[in-house]
């Protein structure tokens, strides 16, 4: 059966929440009213479909790869409750930031953004291939292609020189900070090398996913511990890396990596299956170890909630990073569908948080959080009065309110529905011989002539691939407190 906002009557949405919201876990049409109020609010602030914006762009000051976020969650809503309301705006969205040249290089960002801004957008059309989000016409940007084709240019941006690998933060020479190589935007070249590698069955995919790995490894990006560390510079006359983002680590860097090392166990047998299932099970305990609460093992974002209490106050997370937990969350999930002897770690963790996060929606109309790094604050919340969602989840609404917040609080809403038999997802993320209809386009992006059936030859760098190598936007900040490396996209 189709449900839809709209058909289902909005009216009843607002009438209901003015005295916040009131989900039963254990009641399907329950979680998906909730996760519809939520998504309703994180909408209302989205302006690209209004007449003279940008499809795709959310208003200031929220950065362009947070959009292409968004709407990887929206794309995951559909799949799950098969609300049809925000279709249209998404497949608008992600179509027109795709751009002439189909690889998520639109003329307002290319000289701006970084591997990690174009890899957010990417995984939102890698999602959309995978939950058959309905495909575009056949003469726009086809969800697999334009996945292929970011690919592809992220492969040849490899970078032996500096660090003995890896993908540098930004993709232009002249964008500052370009001798940092972060684990986003490795993890998110891992992460699509481990999806393609199951959607499409081409193993080459596989190869760079592992390569990453062992190059993070090989640097101790991933500890011993499994804990993820941000990046790391290097000297960019030495080449010789320094492992300096210091001891603080983030919920989506290691969930890149979890999601990502899930789709090659996924797609791999015997001895290397179990180095996998060694390597899933590691991020797990990490994940338990620093992002959930310990008595009622709700999802935080380390840092911005418990990491340094004793300096004060506790939120000390950007408008960025409010959200990285509700990316954890959507790889958690993922997970426990691509390694399925996951679920009965990971189900109880999403239960816990989902009732915590719904409970946290209660704001009123206007609630707006501050911006940490600038001193201003985000856009008032315009969804329903009373439903707007904290960013913290131990305790009732705390002011924090934003995209992030609400897109957090979805997540962790929606992604309870994701074993109990609903819509799409009943049926797990396709493949091209198992469901999927998503037309690719293996040589997408590529201008090395020495690439192999649409890959980039694993080859040293050359100068003209460090020449379109940089790192971080013209407008990225990086300040250094405490050893830390604070990221502002």
């Amino acid at each position: 059966m189709r449900w839809n906002v709209a058909a289902a009557g909005l009216m009843g949405l607002f009438a209901q929440s003015a005295t916040a919201i009131q989900m039963d876990i254990d009641n399907d049409q329950s979680v998906k009213d909730a996760a519809a109020t939520i998504a309703y609010g994180m909408m209302s602030y989205y302006t690209g479909n209004q007449t003279g914006d940008t499809p795709g762009n959310l208003p200031d000051p929220y950065y362009w790869w947070e959009a292409g976020a968004m709407f990887g969650a929206l794309v995951d809503y559909w799949w799950i409750t098969g609300d049809t309301s925000y279709v249209e705006a998404t497949t608008q969205a992600i179509v027109h930031q795709a751009s002439d040249t189909r690889d998520f290089m639109p003329a307002n960002q290319s000289r701006t953004s970084s591997n990690d801004d174009v890899g957010f957008w990417t995984l939102t059309a890698m999602t959309a291939a995978e939950d058959t989000f309905p495909d575009p016409p056949e003469d726009q940007p086809q969800w697999l292609a334009l996945v292929q084709a970011v690919f592809n240019q992220m492969a040849s941006r490899w970078d032996d020189v500096n660090c003995g690998g890896g993908l540098r933060w930004a993709i232009n020479d002249f964008q500052t900070g370009k001798d940092y190589k972060n684990s986003i935007s490795n993890g998110l070249f891992f992460n699509l090398g481990a999806r393609l590698s199951r959607f499409t069955g081409n193993s080459s995919y596989g190869d760079w996913a592992t390569r990453t790995w062992e190059w993070e490894r090989s640097i101790n990006l991933i500890t011993d511990e499994y804990d993820v560390k941000d990046g790391a510079h290097f000297d960019v006359t030495t080449h010789v890396c320094r492992n300096d983002s210091g001891p603080h680590v983030w919920s989506y860097n290691v969930g890149v990596f979890l999601q990502g090392a899930a789709f090659m166990y996924n797609v791999t047998t015997g001895e290397e299956q179990n180095t996998w299932k060694t390597r899933v099970d590691g991020l797990l305990g990490a994940i338990e170890t620093k992002f959930l609460t310990n008595d009622t093992k709700i999802i935080k974002e380390w840092y911005c909630e418990s990491g340094f209490e004793d300096r004060g106050h506790p939120y000390q997370c950007n408008i960025d990073q409010q959200t990285f937990k509700g990316y954890l969350l959507r790889w958690l999930s993922s997970t426990s569908q691509v390694a399925p002897y996951t679920y009965d770690r990971i189900k109880p963790w999403i239960r816990s948080t989902a009732v915590a996060a719904a409970a946290s929606c209660t704001g009123p109309v206007g609630a707006a959080a501050p911006q940490v790094d600038s001193g201003g604050i985000q856009p008032g919340f315009r969804g329903i009065d009373g439903t707007a969602c904290g960013f913290k989840w131990t305790q009732p609404f705390d002011g924090w309110s934003g995209v992030g917040a609400q897109m957090n609080a979805l997540s962790a809403v929606m992604y309870t529905l994701t074993h109990r038999g609903l819509g799409k997802a009943v049926k797990g993320p396709a493949t091209q011989k198992n469901g999927g209809t998503s037309k690719g386009d293996p040589g997408a992006g590529v201008t090395d002539p020495a690439s192999r059936g649409g890959l980039a030859a694993l080859k040293p760098i050359t100068t003209a691939d460090r020449v379109g190598a940089g790192i971080v936007t013209a407008i990225l900040a990086i300040s250094i407190v405490g050893g830390s490396v604070f990221l502002t996209i």
